[in-house]
């Protein structure tokens, strides 16, 4: 039987902004995962539970607002250092959840970044997302962290 992807219930969305900043200096920020709740704004704690040699978060703790309700999600992260980043759910309240930043160097102090996700929610919180609130939901969790990330990088200099 063929898989399907994503499977059917999952929340897929993505948003993409251009930074104006340099691709290692955009990576810098997105790679420091214990600070992202400073500019994501469905991000509200993280708490590193390892590290890899490099000192980058690797599993961590996660409290979301979900909009139609708060999660916590235990999420392990790859690092493609310097052009992108995925999570996926180890353990959590959706029954699953992956996640990634892709960087492309567009000139010197030019990057594009997206932000991509795919959640499947389960039945009970998916039946919350259903309808209007659902592409509310997708824009708050991916234009949030894709602008907000614009936003931290090109004012934090």
């Amino acid at each position: 039987m063929p898989v399907v992807w994503p499977p059917v219930g999952t929340i897929t969305g993505s948003w993409t902004v251009e930074i104006e900043a340099s691709l290692e200096r955009v990576w810098s920020v997105a790679a420091d995962v214990p600070a992202s709740p400073a500019w994501q704004p469905a991000l509200e704690q993280v708490e590193t539970l390892e590290t890899d040699d490099e000192g980058r978060s690797t599993l961590v703790d996660t409290s979301s607002d979900a909009v139609v309700r708060k999660t916590k999600q235990q999420l392990r992260f790859s690092f493609d250092e310097p052009t992108g980043m995925s999570w996926t759910q180890i353990k959590g309240d959706v029954k699953s959840l992956h996640g990634s930043w892709e960087f492309i160097e567009l000139a010197a102090e030019r990057t594009r970044a997206t932000f991509a996700l795919a959640v499947d929610p389960g039945r009970v919180l998916g039946m919350l997302l259903r309808g209007p609130v659902e592409g509310k939901v997708k824009e708050f969790l991916t234009k949030g962290a894709a602008e907000g990330l614009k936003q931290h990088v090109e004012t934090a200099g």
